[in-house]
């Protein structure tokens, strides 16, 4: 009974202890504020590899909490940068950066990542596409950059490449021209030999860069694609003159009705209104 009276008591100054010490400083590290690579370097010893594991499990974590609690966690890429500099055969830093990041996102911290990601692994055509399509849609447009970057793989080896990836680069040069010189780009690779085998793909570029940007439905009652096709088949094979395919195209060029065209002038200006409102906001603060 003695010694349970004393277990007891030593029990509760223990919990007395834990419950009435103070908490010990957080050692998590600010991503805001990342070391530089030749430092931590110093440090690894020789062990940068490891060291760069290690802070992309940190990255990793804070962007899970983010998704948690709801706060915007912006140093992804910027954790990937130190990471991929590190150690740059990484590959996971480079795919989770191409993967997660918008097109559209107004940040571009992850473009020095993902060019470090093509220079080390030329051969991931699914990193390509997805640099390729943050310089096409990115807060600076660059088509031309986003084609530089995918034409190496129309003519790759690797049988993984989908058609459509192939031929990626012709969409970037094309979505940069006026109609009319997009589709005489257009009409002169159907009549090259080394795209014989992509013709099906012009017919949707034809159709794009006439200004039919709509979601495609049924293939079969998809009225303007079908008139496309019938006419860039009937040039190929011999059937009409290209002078008048690139006419008859011409012709079929869509024209916004009064009212989109208004609409879509109208959402711009709210657009720019509220983007100057915030760039005031942030001015102020």
């Amino acid at each position: 009974m003695r010694y349970l009276a004393v277990l007891i008591l030593a029990v509760a100054v223990v919990a007395s202890a834990f419950y009435f010490s103070k908490p010990l400083p957080s050692t998590n590290f600010d991503e805001s504020f990342l070391p530089k690579a030749s430092s931590v370097r110093y440090v690894a010893a020789g062990h940068d590899a490891t060291v760069a594991g290690l802070f992309w499990i940190k990255g990793l974590t804070d962007l899970g909490e983010s998704y948690l609690t709801g706060k915007e966690y912006g140093y992804l890429s910027h954790v990937a940068n130190l990471c991929t500099e590190l150690d740059s055969l990484f590959y996971i830093p480079y795919y989770f950066v191409g993967s997660v990041t918008p097109s559209s996102a107004q940040d571009t911290s992850d473009f020095v990542v993902m060019r470090r990601a093509i220079r080390n692994f030329p051969q991931e055509w699914r990193l390509a596409v997805s640099f390729a399509l943050r310089l096409a849609n990115g807060p600076y447009p660059d088509k031309k950059a986003a084609a530089d970057v995918m034409r190496p793989y129309f003519d790759s080896p690797d049988t993984t490449i989908p058609v459509h990836i192939r031929t990626m680069y012709r969409s970037f040069e094309l979505d940069g021209e006026q109609t009319e010189i997009a589709v005489e780009m257009i009409l002169n690779d159907v009549l090259q030999p080394r795209f014989k085998n992509f013709r099906e793909s012009f017919y949707f570029k034809l159709r794009r860069a006439l200004g039919y940007t709509g979601l495609i439905g049924d293939l079969e009652k998809d009225v303007v694609l079908n008139k496309i096709k019938t006419v860039v088949d009937d040039m190929a094979e011999g059937k009409i003159h290209p002078s008048v395919a690139y006419r008859t195209l011409l012709s079929m060029k869509h024209v916004k009705p009064p009212e989109e065209d208004s609409a879509q002038k109208e959402t711009a200006a709210d657009d720019a209104v509220k983007e100057t409102a915030v760039q005031d906001s942030v001015a102020r603060n």
